[in-house]
């Protein structure tokens, strides 16, 4: 066991933790005072939910052997998980105890689950939403990290993605997508104006996304090593890459560098770079960055226009960006650097396709997966909130709670309970 490796992962595996409740705010703060704490809510709810069922079963069914499409339950309930090193047959993690492996990978299963609630908050049920994701974890994430990261079918044709571009955002974003258009769109959609009510939220939550993904990428060399340098350093450039071209694109069309584009275009750089962290060069990533925030500016623009409630724009962000960031880590890396192998710049014009067939098979996995399950539950538990419950807001009905203590406030949260007192404008702003 080496100290300095596990020191590492022990701070990575903290830092990755904390970009859930950093998603939690960069969300809330871009709905309506309304739906602010169900919004966070529907972050913080996947670290017990999910968190509790990858230590039951999903770690077992993500990253043990099994076949070439899922994992077995060998390791179930955490069963043979504990201070040995090794354990699992993703990279050399030969040097920490794998019970520490286990609870970084835990920490990427909750945050990608947590993902998804950006496309339907403001209607979704709260209940719907917590068997949905908790469901989820099991049939669409598990199977495909085992494709990607377990020794699964992916990995064997060569497709390539460090620290989650396609496993987890791609992924996220499918789903999110198809939530959307399942649940339906906000009642008011289209039809009132629907603003962030807390935009220093979502800049703290932008900051602190970034401050835990150093932990979400370089942690994934899983060893205080020079791969991991790497990771930290395109992890640092991209997002700036990304920052600038965007303000430039906002100056271009507004003439306002706008907050919520800032933070924004952060999340874009992000998840972007993060396929590619620890296999393409910190100037490749500035360039990748750069290239990334043009794409998903677009897709955030065309779909304001559209009537596809994908409330906080989780398909352009995540899914536009994962995507231009899987196919660029084939055109981008480097073997001189990374030991493993090169993109077509570097002489292998192929890696792009890899790139591009895993892109697709996750997107259409978790598709038509998170469809089937959507319509399952929706026969059990209904997916939508009440009329009445989604023009007073979701804080009340579901949690009996609002966010904001104010006059006249306290009167509809007396529905039972004792709580205190109390929308959306996407990453592309209400004037897109």
């Amino acid at each position: 066991m080496n100290g300095a490796d596990t020191a590492w992962m022990l701070m990575a595996t903290a830092l990755v933790l904390l970009m859930t409740p950093a998603l939690a705010f960069f969300y809330g703060g871009l709905v309506r005072s309304k739906n602010a704490l169900n919004t966070m809510m529907m972050s913080f709810i996947s670290l017990g939910f999910v968190g509790v069922l990858w230590a039951v079963v999903g770690y077992s069914l993500a990253l043990t052997g099994g076949n070439n499409y899922l994992g077995d339950l060998s390791l179930a309930f955490l069963n043979g998980v504990g201070l040995e090193t090794g354990g699992t047959i993703l990279g050399d993690v030969s040097k920490i105890p794998h019970v520490l492996y286990m609870a970084f990978q835990g920490t990427f299963c909750i945050i990608t689950a947590a993902l998804i609630s950006g496309a339907i908050v403001e209607r979704m049920r709260f209940s719907a939403y917590i068997v949905f994701i908790s469901l989820w974890s099991l049939v669409v994430y598990a199977p495909i990290a085992h494709w990607v990261w377990g020794g699964g079918f992916l990995a064997d044709m060569g497709a390539w993605d460090f620290a989650g571009g396609t496993v987890v955002h791609v992924n996220a974003a499918a789903a999110a997508f198809v939530a959307a258009i399942v649940v339906g769109k906000r009642s008011d959609y289209q039809s009132a104006p629907i603003l962030p009510h807390n935009v220093p939220f979502v800049l703290l939550g932008a900051g602190l996304l970034w401050f835990g993904w150093f932990g979400f990428n370089a942690g994934s060399a899983v060893a205080a090593n020079g791969i991991a340098a790497l990771a930290f350093a395109t992890t640092m450039l991209a997002p700036a890459a990304t920052l600038v071209v965007w303000t430039f694109c906002d100056l271009m069309r507004s003439k306002k560098a706008t907050a919520v584009g800032a933070a924004t275009a952060i999340v874009v750089g992000l998840v972007a770079v993060t396929p590619a962290a620890g296999f393409i060069s910190p100037m490749n990533a500035i360039l990748l960055g750069g290239i990334a925030a043009i794409p998903s500016y677009l897709a955030l623009m065309i779909r304001a226009k559209t009537s596809l409630d994908d409330s906080l724009d989780v398909v352009a962000a995540h899914g536009v960006g994962g995507t231009v960031g899987a196919l660029l880590t084939g055109v981008f890396a480097s073997k001189a650097l990374n030991g493993v192998f090169d993109g077509a710049l570097y002489g292998n014009p192929g890696q792009v396709v890899s790139q591009g067939a895993a892109v697709l098979t996750a997107m259409f996995y978790s598709g038509i997966v998170s469809f089937i399950l959507l319509k399952v539950i929706g026969l059990v538990i209904p997916l939508r909130a009440t009329v009445s419950d989604e023009g007073e807001g979701l804080d009340v009905s579901a949690h009996g709670e609002e966010a904001y203590t104010h006059v006249g406030g306290s009167a509809p949260v007396m529905r039972g309970t004792a709580a205190s007192t109390q929308g959306s404008l996407s990453p592309a702003r209400a004037d897109a």
